[in-house]
């Protein structure tokens, strides 16, 4: 698969992608990040774990610039938040949600809803070219989603669904792919043909960053590289996989005894205690 970088006017001075310095975040009485430093640079594909109201919403509405840091710093690209327009900058990161679903019109094929991805424009309206129909049709052909192309949107299947969006935030070019718990509402077959389309994004050399929100270890498949773990708005742990990805990290975040345990290429989660 052959990845264009994200056309922009910013580029990266250094291979640091993403520099989140002390961020804070509070409304009103509560604080939703504490403090939270990370650092994501090009080539590592990273996950993001941790409890219910950990912060992991929180700080994807802070990179894309729907919540503004109370304070702290963002610097993405070599731009920092609040210096310059980010609307143009978090351009290089796509964002791929169920909140985007609904927003979707349910006759449009899945090439046109591609092809909208291109333009930043949700219920595509506009002329598309010989080369956007082109792009389009490579992105979902080569996410395993040939046959729908000219499906609309309200007979797609949650799966099939997922598949168009990443299309569609792929035909952006981004340095940095954001899948926000993609495999919730999936049948089990269904996670599984998504997993395998997950896991050849990350293979592949040319590709952008890929950051994966999720709840399941099991959802994190070999091409993954690097763990931020968060509890209670803090970072409890930001590093290696192999090194932060453990039954005590997890305890601690989780504030539940459990054991993890790998399984060939994946991994499994239970309660040390069998309760």
């Amino acid at each position: 698969m052959a990845w264009v970088s994200a056309s922009s006017k910013f580029t990266m001075p250094t291979d640091t992608l993403l520099d989140v310095d002390a961020l804070t975040l509070r409304r009103g009485p509560k604080t939703l990040l504490n403090q939270l430093d990370w650092i994501v640079h090009a080539g590592e594909h990273w996950v993001i774990m941790g409890p219910n109201g950990c912060g992991k919403t929180s700080l994807l509405r802070s990179l894309t610039g729907f919540l503004t840091p109370t304070s702290g710093n963002i610097k993405l690209l070599g731009q920092t938040y609040g210096e310059c327009d980010w609307r143009e900058v978090r351009r290089a990161i796509a964002m791929v949600s169920s909140s985007l679903q609904p927003h979707i019109p349910g006759g449009e094929p899945a090439i046109e809803t591609v092809i909208s991805g291109i333009y930043d424009q949700l219920d595509f309206w506009g002329e598309a070219t010989p080369a956007d129909q082109r792009l389009a049709r490579r992105l979902l052909t080569q996410l395993n989603a040939k046959e729908i192309i000219n499906r609309e949107w309200a007979y797609l299947s949650q799966g099939e669904r997922q598949r168009v969006l990443i299309a569609r935030a792929l035909a952006a070019s981004p340095q940095a792919l954001i899948l926000d718990e993609p495999c919730a509402g999936l049948d089990p077959v269904a996670r599984a043909d998504f997993l395998v389309a997950m896991e050849a994004l990350t293979q592949d050399p040319n590709g952008p960053t890929i950051i994966l929100v999720t709840h399941h270890v099991e959802e994190i498949t070999p091409g993954f590289t690097n763990l931020l773990l968060l509890s209670r708005g803090k970072r409890l742990a930001a590093g290696s996989l192999q090194d932060e990805l453990t039954s005590a990290r997890l305890s601690q975040a989780f504030e539940r005894s459990v054991r993890l345990r790998r399984t060939g290429t994946g991994w499994k989660l239970k309660l040390a205690d069998g309760n």
